[in-house]
């Protein structure tokens, strides 16, 4: 399988997202797209719109299905969900439960500490959904490559 492409500056956004949004107080979410048509290229680093607070957050359903019709549209596919918490990363049974797309080998990836930290992958955790429906860990470097 070949690794996601993520151009850097998507990398940054998505932590200017986190910053912005948690403001180091609150979980928050982004949501990587890209082309149906170049399905391991990340294109666009959406900020969903949610509710959040310490531990957890909840996306409007309202915003949500606009998010559908938009993707549709494009003709882009949501590729990876990137969330924060508050210290350790982990993939924490309500992430388990409520994951943006629930097909075998899509990606969830969990970054530390609110995303208040140095913009990479240091400290975060990558699972994926499994062919039997549960969630394995995945090798960050394998299945994501930073583009500069």
């Amino acid at each position: 399988m070949s690794p996601l492409l993520l151009p850097a500056r998507l990398l940054s956004e998505t932590f200017d997202h986190f910053r912005a949004c948690g403001r180091g107080r609150r979980e928050c979410q982004v949501l990587w797209t890209g082309p149906w048509a170049a399905p391991e290229t990340i294109t666009t680093a959406v900020h969903s719109g949610h509710r959040a607070h310490v531990g957890g957050f909840h996306v409007d359903d309202a915003w949500l299905n606009s998010f559908w019709v938009t993707l549709a549209d494009r003709r882009d596919g949501v590729r990876v969900q990137v969330h924060t918490h508050p210290h350790q990363a982990f993939h924490s049974p309500t992430d388990d439960a409520f994951p943006i797309v629930q097909s075998p080998g899509f990606l969830s990836l969990v970054i530390p500490d609110f995303g208040t930290g140095p913009v990479s992958f240091e400290n975060a955790y990558l699972c994926e959904i499994t062919e039997a429906g549960d969630w394995r860990m995945a090798d960050i470097a394998t299945r994501i490559a930073v583009m500069t």
